[in-house]
């Protein structure tokens, strides 16, 4: 007698709202800064992001709802989503390195800035680097919001309700917060604390973040405390 074995049940794919508004927080940040730190007039980085997280929104949303009604079957065309996300991010991330590096020849040159001014554009920078951060390890782990736990695909990242299911709800699966508090913690402490990363990009990224960190904290916050000073 045959036994057939019941269909897997996949759990809703991920919503894509939370790491929007986190592309919007970094959005909002980045029209913060003093125009010397921005590559042309302020708002021009800030638009081009908007103008391709418009896009993908759209497409997001409706690959979303094409994975509900198709029972979370691969989509040939969900690699243009990704594209745009790819894209978007990197978009964030030179934003963010160009402001970094505006602010660091801006010090070497003798800035004119107080104390406080410099305190509050290098937290913007700070901030804003784990944020783009957050969003390449939600991006990149497993394939992404909308594979995540699918398609079999080996994690990148392995987080304490993975290596102890037990203390984990049925079904977890990391979203877009878990993500920024593994962002936040890994810039924090220069080094991964609860979660660890298992591939070599996740190690990539996890030491790239840090790197960035360390100059904006060493470098340019101890300038501005010795201004203030």
């Amino acid at each position: 007698m045959t036994t057939v074995s019941p269909a897997p049940v996949h759990a809703a794919p991920e919503s894509l709202w939370p790491a929007r508004l986190v592309i919007l927080a970094i959005i909002g940040l980045n029209l913060l800064l003093s125009e010397y730190l921005t590559l042309g007039p302020r708002w021009l980085l800030p638009a081009l992001e908007l103008g391709l997280l418009m896009p993908l929104s759209v497409v997001g949303s409706q690959e979303r709802r094409r994975l509900l009604r198709a029972g979370h079957q691969q989509m040939d065309w969900s690699q243009g989503r990704r594209g745009l996300t790819v894209s978007l991010i990197a978009l964030l991330h030179l934003t963010n390195l160009s402001s970094l590096t505006l602010l660091i020849v801006s010090l070497l040159r003798g800035s004119s800035a107080s104390g406080a001014t410099l305190l509050a554009e290098t937290l913007n920078i700070w901030m804003t680097n784990v944020f783009v951060f957050s969003l390449w390890s939600w991006e990149m782990d497993q394939g992404g919001p909308l594979r995540r736990g699918q398609d079999g695909k080996p994690a990148d990242f392995l987080f304490p309700q993975a290596a102890n299911p037990a203390h984990a709800a049925p079904g977890w699966r990391p979203e877009s917060l878990d993500y920024l508090f593994v962002a936040f913690t890994n810039a924090a402490a220069f080094s991964p604390t609860d979660t660890m990363p298992l591939s070599w990009r996740a190690k990539a990224l996890m030491l790239v973040q840090p790197s960035t960190s360390i100059l904006t904290v060493v470098l340019v916050a101890s300038r501005a405390v010795s201004v203030l000073k």
